[in-house]
């Protein structure tokens, strides 16, 4: 509750007190003073209640039970209701504004909040575990979204969704590229997704390297991400495509010694580093690394086109951009933002060519 007036903080815990009393729930007051009160309701089931009331006219209830059916949400929604009720009697009418956040369900045996790239927690709408195991680098979850359809979470990090089409386009140029007889390296890609769309245009060949860390996510999306791969990771070779389990750097350092060249290299390896914090070096010596030697196979009028991240992390993004102008060869750019659906934000996609040198 946001009043439009000082709190007058014995008021309000008279006001209340019999609410919570009716419950059966033992009070134990603090006084700060100058600093409001902080009032605690603990029931025998161990439910309980905090209400702080900070004299600047701010009023916060937090109320934490074990409920296992609809019931006891009930019973909850309903004691909240009185306490609504109760202070808009006693304020008849200078109450700014009244926020009720719905409930967090903590230690559920589906996870169902994630943060967003920019630290926002979002809540996903969950309803069962597909897939959930550990390789030996990461853990590799599928979870079912009612809206997205399966999810592919790595380590805590939302990747793909069955409903995330326009990523995968975003990162293959957004429909403005003819991919016909032409030579294509995929970095990454784990999920099938690109491969998939890609093999649909005709292309010379592709060639997608996937490393031994996306070997479960390659087995996990087989089975349970088809929507999002179709068939091409059935097998790991198809009449215009080959799947590689290989680290993508000796792969790339062996391209670019035997003079092979594409018409598209895909990173879709990793996204943009946050912060250049010294547990970030490592990744962004990755990134400028995986730069270089996409540039050494990428030929003269090719493109190469990869991830940012969230639009909202523009310092990050900035030191990408600074990153381009270091590489060994004169690199020019543009980039687009994107709506992934099952993101919830606005993602940065980048397309990076080699700079024509006048003659």
């Amino acid at each position: 509750f946001s009043l439009n007036l000082a709190a007058d903080c014995n008021a309000i815990l008279k006001a209340l007190q019999p609410i919570f009393q009716e419950q059966g729930m033992t009070e134990t007051v603090h006084n700060w003073e100058d600093h409001g009160y902080l009032v605690t309701y603990i029931k025998k089931n161990g439910s309980f209640a905090n209400l702080r009331i900070h004299p600047h006219g701010l009023v916060l209830v937090d109320l934490q039970s074990y409920n296992e059916h609809m019931k006891g949400r009930e019973e909850v929604d309903q004691l909240l209701n009185k306490v609504e009720e109760r202070m808009k009697e006693l304020f008849h009418g200078n109450i700014k504004r009244v926020k009720r956040l719905p409930a967090i369900l903590r230690g559920g045996v589906i996870d169902r909040y994630w943060p967003t790239a920019d630290g926002r927690l979002v809540e996903y709408d969950i309803d069962e575990v597909v897939y959930d195991e550990d390789s030996p680098f990461q853990n590799i979850k599928i979870l079912h979204s009612k809206q997205f359809g399966n999810i592919l979470i790595l380590s805590g990090d939302v990747n793909l969704a069955e409903s995330d089409l326009a990523y995968t386009q975003a990162i293959m140029g957004s429909g403005k590229e003819d991919y016909t007889g032409k030579e294509v390296l995929i970095l990454g890609g784990g999920d099938g997704g690109i491969l998939y769309e890609i093999v649909k245009l005709k292309p010379k060949m592709v060639t997608m390297v996937a490393s031994y860390i996306d070997q479960m996510v390659i087995d996990g999306c087989r089975k349970h991400m088809r929507k999002t791969c179709g068939d091409v990771l059935d097998n790991l070779k198809g009449e215009c495509y080959q799947v590689l389990i290989e680290d993508c750097i000796p792969v790339l350092k062996r391209y670019a010694k035997e003079g092979r060249m594409f018409d598209y290299v895909i990173n879709d390896l990793t996204a943009v580093p946050i912060s250049t914090s010294p547990e970030e070096d490592s990744t962004w010596e990755f990134l400028r690394l995986i730069l270089d030697l996409s540039m050494k196979v990428l030929k003269q009028d090719g493109k190469y086109f990869t991830q940012g991240n969230c639009i909202n992390l523009t310092d990050a993004l900035t030191l990408y951009e600074e990153q381009l102008s270091r590489l060994y060869c004169p690199v020019e750019f543009s980039k687009e933002t994107v709506c992934v659906p099952s993101y919830m934000e606005l993602w940065v996609f980048y397309t990076i060519w080699k700079k024509q040198t006048d003659i």
